[in-house]
């Protein structure tokens, strides 16, 4: 059974935005909160889940590349993103 891959942008505490990709996005929030998922939100806790976009199929290959699209736009580009409801958006908070 193959699962669904999305893209996930999260608020670190020092506002910068990181962006990631998974097919469990509770496990893999819950392991950025604990400090072992990756170096970059490791010395940035807490993280905030600001929102989730799937590529167009369900592979892994198409959120990678979904991501590193992401990961390439400055903070502006990708605060527009969210704004325009381009990505599923989860926090209302601030950013």
């Amino acid at each position: 059974m193959s699962e669904s891959w999305i893209t996930y942008l999260l608020l670190c505490a020092d506002r910068k935005i990181y962006c990631g990709v998974t097919n469990n996005i509770e496990k893999k929030l819950a392991a950025h909160n604990r400090g072992i998922a990756s170096r970059f939100t490791r010395a940035r806790l807490p993280v905030t889940l600001l929102a989730t976009g799937r590529a167009m199929g369900k592979a892994e290959a198409e959120a990678f590349r979904l991501g590193y699209r992401i990961k390439r736009l400055p903070r502006e580009k990708k605060l527009a993103v969210l704004k325009e409801g381009s990505a599923k958006r989860v926090n209302r908070g601030p950013f």
